[in-house]
C-alpha cells in the first residue's frame, strides 16, 4: 500500500522523534505525528508526503499508551487537538517524558555525532513540573481562537483574548484565565489584568491589522523573595491610560515588586519594547542561583526555571572539577551565570559574550555578588578568542539553540584546552559540534536535566576530555 496525500491510516506510534512528535512506519516510510506517544493506535490523515518520510494530523485515538495521563489543564488538549503551544506534551506521564529526553539525547549523538556508546545519564527531573516557569508571555489580540468545545456557542466575544498561541501560529491566541506552568499567583495578576482591559475601553492590538493598544503582558517572578515584575507592552506611549492599570495592580497585586511599561511600534510579535517607562519600583526583581543574587531588568536573559538553573550550573561545576588555580574561558557567557557560579573555584573566569547589554548585566552581577577573579571579553567569539593571552585550563561552552560556528569549533580545537564543558539546549547542534571534535576530544558522559517539563525541550551538559595522542 502506498502512502498517499489526504489519505486517512491507522498507525501504532512505536517512538518519539525530537520534537515531541510521535513516530511510526508505515510500509517502510516514517510517519511523523503531533500530539501521540508510544503504544498510542491512532487514526491519521497524511498532509504531507515526501520521498523518505510523511506528516500526518491526528484523527483519533483507538488505542491510548499506557503512558498517557489525562493533563490538569483545559488548554492543553481536547480530543486529537492539541490546543496550546504552552506547553504540548502534559498527556505524557512525567517519568517517560524524562526517559524520552535522555533518549532524544543519546539518538542525536549516535545519528547526528556519529558517537557510539557515549554515557548519557537518566535525566534530572524538574524540582516542580507545574508553577515552575519565572517568566511568561502573554499575547493581547483583538480575535479570539475558539476552542473544539466553544464552536457553536452563543455570547462568546471573539473582539478580545489575552493568553498564550496555538501552536505553530502566530495569529491564533487562547484567551486564558490560568496557565499552570507559572506560579498561582501569576494567574493573579493574569486575572486581575484582563478584567481591567476589558473594562477599559482601550483596543487591543490586532495581529493582522497592527491598529490598537494593549500588545502583550510578561510576568517575571523571584523564586528567592516570592515577588513579582509586571512588563505591559503597547503599541504606543498613554500615560494616563497605563498609569490607571498600574494603579489597580498595585492596588489588587501587592506582592508586584515593580512595573514597566514597554513601547513598541515594531509590527513584529515580539514583546521588547523600543522605549521603557517605570511605572512603579525600581525597574528590576533579583533573584537567586545558588548563592548568587541576580539582577533581572524587563528584557534581560535569565534562565526560566530558577530551581533548574542551579541544579544545571551544580552539573558544569562538577564537570569543571575545578581546584580554584585554573583559568576558566567561558564562552557565550551572557549575562555572567555560570562565570560567577564558578568564580569561587577558579583563579580566573574570562567570558566572551557579543551582547554589550549582557556584558554591563554580568560585570553589575559581578559587583552585586562582590566578585572580582571574573572579565568579560564583548565581541563575537570568531574575532575575540584569539585574545585570551593564556591558555585556559577549562572551556566552558555554552552556544544558542544553533550551536557553535565552525570557525569556533577551529579556535577551540586550536587552543585545546584540557577539558571542555558543553551546555547545550538542542540535542541537534550539541552533537553536531561534538562530532566535529571527536578526533581530539572524548565525550566522557552526558548528562541531561530536565527545566521544561511538559515540553520537548532538554538541557544536556557534556563533559569532554582531551585524547591524549
Amino acid at each position: 500500500m502506498t502512502v498517499k496525500k489526504g489519505q486517512n491510516i491507522e498507525l501504532e506510534i512505536t517512538d518519539w522523534a525530537f520534537g515531541g512528535r510521535g513516530l511510526a512506519k508505515k510500509d517502510g516510510l516514517a510517519v511523523f505525528v503531533d500530539g501521540v506517544i508510544p503504544q498510542d493506535r491512532v487514526m491519521v490523515r497524511i498532509f504531507r508526503k515526501k520521498k523518505n518520510y510523511a506528516e500526518a494530523r491526528l484523527v483519533s485515538i483507538s488505542e491510548p499508551s499506557p503512558f498517557r495521563v489525562t493533563p490538569p489543564c483545559k488548554y492543553s488538549t481536547q480530543g486529537a487537538e492539541i490546543r496550546c503551544g504552552g506547553c504540548k506534551c502534559q498527556f505524557l506521564a512525567y517519568p517517560q517524558q524524562l526517559e524520552y529526553k535522555r533518549q532524544q539525547v543519546a539518538d542525536a549523538l549516535a545519528h547526528i555525532g556519529n558517537l557510539d556508546g557515549v554515557q548519557v545519564h537518566p535525566t534530572i527531573p524538574s524540582e516542580k513540573i507545574y508553577g515552575y516557569r519565572n517568566k511568561m508571555e502573554f499575547t493581547f489580540s483583538d480575535w479570539r481562537w475558539l476552542l473544539q468545545d466553544e464552536l457553536g456557542k452563543e455570547g462568546i466575544d471573539r473582539s478580545f483574548a489575552l493568553g498564550l498561541h496555538v501552536p505553530g501560529t502566530f495569529y491564533k491566541v487562547l484567551d486564558m484565565d490560568a496557565c499552570l506552568i507559572q506560579p498561582d499567583y501569576g494567574n493573579r495578576i493574569l486575572q486581575e489584568t484582563r478584567q481591567y482591559i476589558r473594562q477599559s475601553g482601550v483596543p487591543v492590538y490586532g495581529l493582522r491589522t497592527h491598529q490598537g493598544y494593549w500588545r502583550f503582558l510578561m510576568l517575571r517572578h523571584s523564586v528567592a523573595s516570592d515577588r513579582w515584575m509586571v512588563n505591559i507592552v503597547t503599541a504606543s506611549e498613554d500615560l494616563k491610560t497605563i498609569r490607571s492599570l498600574a494603579q489597580h495592580l498595585m492596588e489588587t497585586c501587592p506582592e508586584i515588586d515593580t512595573i514597566i511599561n514597554n513601547i513598541t511600534s515594531r509590527k513584529a510579535s515580539v514583546a521588547i519594547g523600543e522605549s521603557e517607562i517605570l511605572l512603579h519600583g525600581s525597574g528590576t526583581i533579583a533573584d537567586k542561583i545558588g548563592p548568587y543574587e541576580f539582577s533581572i531588568s524587563a528584557n534581560s536573559f535569565f534562565q526560566t526555571n530558577t530551581r533548574g538553573a542551579t541544579r544545571l550550573y551544580e552539573i558544569v561545576k562538577k564537570y569543571a572539577a575545578l581546584n580554584g588555580d585554573e583559568i576558566v574561558a567561558d564562552l557565550y557567557s551572557g549575562t555572567g551565570a555560570i562565570a560567577i557560579f564558578l568564580s569561587d573555584s577558579a583563579r580566573t573566569v574570562i567570558g566572551i559574550e557579543i551582547n554589550a547589554s549582557a556584558i554591563t548585566d554580568a560585570n553589575n552581577n559581578c559587583q552585586r555578588n562582590h566578585v572580582t577573579n571574573c572579565k568579560f571579553l564583548q565581541g563575537d567569539i570568531k574575532g575575540v578568542l584569539s585574545q585570551i593571552d593564556t591558555p585556559p585550563d577549562v572551556m566552558i561552552i555554552d552556544p544558542p539553540r544553533s550551536g557553535m560556528h565552525p570557525d569556533v569549533v577551529k579556535q577551540v580545537l586550536a587552543l585545546a584546552p584540557p577539558r571542555i564543558i558543553y551546555v547545550s539546549c538542542n540535542p541537534a547542534t550539541f552533537a553536531r559540534d561534538i562530532g566535529l571534535m571527536k578526533d581530539v576530544y572524548t565525550l566522557t558522559e552526558v548528562q541531561p536535566v530536565d527545566m521544561f517539563p511538559h515540553t520537548h525541550h532538554i538541557e544536556a551538559v557534556g563533559r569532554l576530555e582531551k585524547t591524549p595522542v
